[in-house]
């Protein structure tokens, strides 16, 4: 590496000098600026100043500080007439009555406390039926249950 600089030492020096030249010049430059210029550059950066205080107080005043966020989802809309209750599926998963009768609740909008004391039940074995739930239709939330069982024909679509 300082062979390479030495090698190129004058380049080096003449690069170093031409650049010392330019910034005596653009300080030259600068000062007959200011002083012939004095007022308005003073004025100019106040007014500058001022303009990015501006507008940083209006994005802060102005920015909303909740995103509202518009998800489109299809609804079908059917009436409890058409529904047929698919016991096939519930077979072959092999959901219980009693996990049946969770995912109803479930879809009622009731929570674990909620079925728990409407089913004379602990709230853990509310849980285990949820968790069971959950395993059997493949899914990992309340929300994705009930709409699976929906799909399913285990509840009826207008339920929940």
């Amino acid at each position: 590496m300082l062979q390479k600089i030495k090698h190129h030492k004058e380049l080096l020096s003449y690069a170093l000098a031409m650049a010392l030249l330019m910034l005596l010049l653009r300080w030259l430059e600068f000062r007959f600026m200011i002083l012939e210029h004095q007022y308005e550059i003073y004025v100019g950066l106040i007014a500058i100043f001022f303009l990015l205080f501006g507008i940083w107080v209006a994005n802060k005043i102005t920015k909303p500080k909740e995103k509202t966020i518009i998800v489109e989802k299809e609804i079908r809309v059917t009436s409890n007439d058409d529904f047929v209750f698919n016991e096939s599926e519930m077979l072959e998963r092999k959901i219980s009555k009693r996990e049946l009768e969770v995912l109803t609740l479930m879809a009622q909008g009731l929570s674990n406390n909620e079925i728990a004391q409407k089913l004379f039940v602990s709230l853990n074995t509310v849980k285990t039926h949820s968790a069971k739930l959950f395993e059997k239709l493949e899914v990992k939330r309340r929300t994705q249950a009930i709409e699976t069982a929906k799909k399913l024909q285990l509840l009826p679509p207008t339920l929940g």
